[in-house]
């Protein structure tokens, strides 16, 4: 049978395939559109198996926060390419799937790709994208994150974003020390929020270096539990949020300067998301 013009409009609104792959498809179907639909389905599991061993290292992290500023959310979006990052579908469909995370509150990552759009699962969904754009696409990350005050902050480029919430905030507005706690995560890369949070492993593992380093300068046996003891607490100064240097004051840390802001202010809880 003919295909009309006006066939393959309706099919591409329907599934936002391209103009050709809807033609194709239409012409395949002998004009059924449920199976012109399964077909462009099927192309996408396939343009995805066939791209399941490439890497996605580029891509864009998409963040909320409600009106109240006592949670957020954030998830990465990741694809192969920095064109198909910045592409409009790529961003909606961030968009769309950041939406969805909203109304639905999944549990964590899993539960995220099992929420329904449109009767297909978001894995389904996402697949189906990797054959309109031709890139493996996928969901590296997705937090929630609850407490008195939330705050946020997305870089310029969408390729890292943060969320961090705050107890003991009383009567502070602590917009501004949010955005600046927010920052400090985003560029320092915490690995916790205190030294009593760091895993034991990560701790046994700094001290064993430490030793190491010292040995290897010629320290006497005798001195290098002391000395890798001193290193620890350094790269606690490095590695934690509370006992971080300030960027923008490196005279306080971060708990001097959300002590500054309110007696008893914290952060209970940070997200940092990246891509690449």
């Amino acid at each position: 049978m003919a295909i009309t013009a006006q066939d393959v409009n309706k099919l591409r609104q329907i599934t936002g395939a391209g103009m050709m792959d809807c033609k194709k498809a239409l012409t395949e179907a002998n004009g059924d559109f449920e199976e012109a639909i399964t077909i462009l389905r099927k192309k996408g599991q396939k343009v995805s198996a066939n791209r399941a061993d490439r890497e996605t290292t580029e891509g864009a992290v998409f963040i909320y926060t409600n009106e109240a500023a006592t949670e957020g959310m954030i998830i990465a979006l990741n694809c192969e390419t920095d064109f198909v990052a910045k592409n409009d579908d790529f961003q909606n469909l961030g968009k769309q799937i950041l939406d969805l995370v909203v109304s639905n509150r999944p549990a964590g990552l899993e539960d995220l790709n099992a929420l329904k759009v449109d009767e297909r699962t978001v894995a389904e969904y996402i697949t189906e994208y990797v054959g309109k754009i031709g890139e493996k696409i996928e969901i590296s990350a997705y937090f929630h994150v609850k407490g008195e005050k939330v705050a946020s902050y997305l870089h310029s480029n969408s390729k890292v974003g943060v969320l961090a919430a705050f107890t003991g905030v009383g009567s502070a507005d602590i917009n501004e020390v949010g955005k600046d706690v927010t920052m400090q995560i985003a560029a320092m890369k915490p690995i916790s929020i205190d030294k009593d949070d760091v895993d034991s492993s990560v701790i046994e593992r700094e001290i064993e270096i430490g030793k190491e380093q010292a040995r290897q300068e010629g320290k006497p046996e005798a001195m290098l539990e002391k000395i890798a003891l001193g290193k620890l607490n350094k790269f606690y100064q490095e590695s934690t949020l509370l006992n971080q240097q300030f960027v923008k004051d490196n005279n306080k840390t971060i708990r001097q300067l959300l002590e500054e802001t309110n007696n008893g202010l914290t952060v209970s809880e940070f997200k940092r998301v990246s891509i690449g």
